[in-house]
């Protein structure tokens, strides 16, 4: 499929859901709990973390898992965390900032790196398996001024193509030592949200796909597989979360 007609079916998708407002309350809620699981586990599993999908939810509802690091409870604490903040950015209607950024970031690796939460690298870095060599320490401040006043002017863009180039973008730059994938996937949610879109939720299952299509991004400058993975998955949120709506609308009239 084509991004303009994958962008055509998301937006009818979009109307779909948006004409059953209101939605079942019990409904909203127990999707909301489950979205927060699996964002939650998927994007600290790409990251390596080795709690299970069950394992994580216990974390969630506040049970330790003997034999596991702390810092691997910190961060599905932290994940948490960092979502509750965003949803709030987009409930106030706020305008995104590298404050913002910087503090989303800071929830993501309190308690694990206090000395560098939310504070832009003063090193250099490379990034393991990736072609792309982000900017040096020193540019990293110009670098995300430029991306934000990018961002500003990007509202002509659909918002899944905004969201996948924010993320590919920020995490190109690499402004922190680490917990840039964490925060690049919390920021393109915060964009797709903050247009009326759902979450979407890059599966560990396709780690290696999403590496790909980020170097790809990074080192020839095409955004369409990116795009297009960032795009087939908001589909099929789309699709999972009316078929859920619509089932429990049906049989509760």
């Amino acid at each position: 499929m084509n991004a303009a007609a994958r962008f055509a079916e998301i937006d009818r998708l979009k109307s779909h859901l948006d004409s059953l407002r209101p939605l079942p309350e019990h409904t909203v809620r127990t999707l909301h709990e489950q979205q927060v699981l699996e964002w939650t586990y998927h994007s600290n599993a790409i990251e390596g973390n080795t709690l299970t999908l069950k394992e994580t939810k216990v974390v969630l509802e506040g049970i330790t898992i003997g034999g596991k690091p702390l810092r691997e409870h910190f961060e599905v604490i932290n994940h948490k965390e960092a979502i509750d903040y965003v949803e709030a950015i987009v409930q106030n209607q706020e305008a995104l900032s590298e404050w913002q950024i910087k503090s989303i970031h800071h929830l993501v690796l309190k308690n694990i790196d206090d000395r560098n939460a939310g504070q832009y690298r003063q090193e250099n870095v490379v990034i393991a398996g990736a072609e792309h060599v982000p900017p040096d320490y020193l540019n990293v401040p110009d670098a995300m001024e430029r991306l934000m006043a990018w961002y500003s002017g990007s509202s002509a863009l659909h918002p899944v193509e905004c969201a996948a180039r924010l993320h590919v973008d920020f995490v190109g730059i690499h402004p922190f030592v680490d917990g840039n994938g964490r925060t690049s996937r919390l920021l393109m949610n915060f964009e797709l949200m903050r247009r009326g879109f759902l979450p979407v939720i890059i599966p560990v299952e396709q780690r290696l796909a999403y590496y790909d299509a980020l170097d790809t991004a990074h080192t020839q400058g095409d955004y369409s597989l990116f795009i297009e993975l960032v795009a087939s998955l908001e589909q099929a949120t789309l699709e999972r979360y009316l078929r859920i709506v619509q089932g429990n609308m049906d049989t509760s009239r």
